[in-house]
C-alpha cells in the first residue's frame, strides 16, 4: 500500500513540475511580433494569347470556371503566401503557361522589384498547389500550349503586435 501511494505521489507530482516549466519557459526574452494584413485583389477576366495562325482557337478552361479558379488561387494565397517576409503593394501580373495535357509547366511574374524573387517563388509553390487540371486551348481542335495571364493588385499593412 506504501508502494501505491508512492507511486501515485510520484505520478501527480511529476505532471504538476512538467506543466509549470513549460509554461513559465521563456526561451526568447527579446520577441518582437509582426504580422502583415494582406489583401488580394485578382482581375477579371483571366486573359489569354492566342496561338498564331490558328482559325479555330479555344481558350484553356479551368474545371469549375474562373470564379473558381479566382477564389482557389485567393484561398491558397492566404494560406501558403509567407507574407511576413515582405511587403506587397501594387500590381503584379503573372503569366501562366498551360500545357496540352493542361498542366501549368511554368509561372512567370512581373515586374521585378525589390525582393521580388521571394514572392514570385512563393507564387510558383502556391500555383502548383492547385491540383485540379486545366481543360488545355485548342486550335483547329488540337490542343496547343497556351499562356493565361492573370493580374492582381495587393495591398499590404504591417503591424506590430
Amino acid at each position: 500500500m506504501k508502494a501505491f501511494t508512492l507511486f501515485i505521489a510520484l505520478l501527480v507530482a511529476n505532471f504538476a513540475l512538467a506543466q509549470q516549466d513549460v509554461e513559465d519557459r521563456d526561451d526568447n526574452p527579446i520577441t518582437e511580433i509582426n504580422k502583415n494584413l494582406l489583401k488580394i485583389d485578382i482581375k477579371e477576366p483571366l486573359l489569354q494569347v492566342a496561338v498564331k495562325n490558328c482559325n479555330d482557337f479555344k481558350p484553356a478552361a479551368f474545371e469549375g470556371g474562373v470564379a473558381v479558379y479566382k477564389e482557389t488561387l485567393r484561398k491558397f494565397m492566404y494560406d501558403y503566401l509567407n507574407s511576413d517576409f515582405y511587403v506587397l503593394n501594387g500590381d503584379f501580373t503573372f503569366t501562366l503557361t498551360v500545357d496540352q495535357t493542361g498542366k501549368v509547366t511554368h509561372i512567370e511574374g512581373s515586374p521585378k522589384v525589390s525582393n521580388s524573387t521571394y514572392f514570385f517563388d512563393d507564387m510558383k509553390y502556391v500555383v502548383r498547389r492547385i491540383k485540379k487540371s486545366w481543360v488545355p486551348a485548342s486550335c483547329n481542335r488540337q490542343p496547343v500550349s497556351s499562356q493565361i495571364k492573370l493580374k492582381m493588385s495587393f495591398s499590404s499593412i504591417a503591424t506590430d503586435l
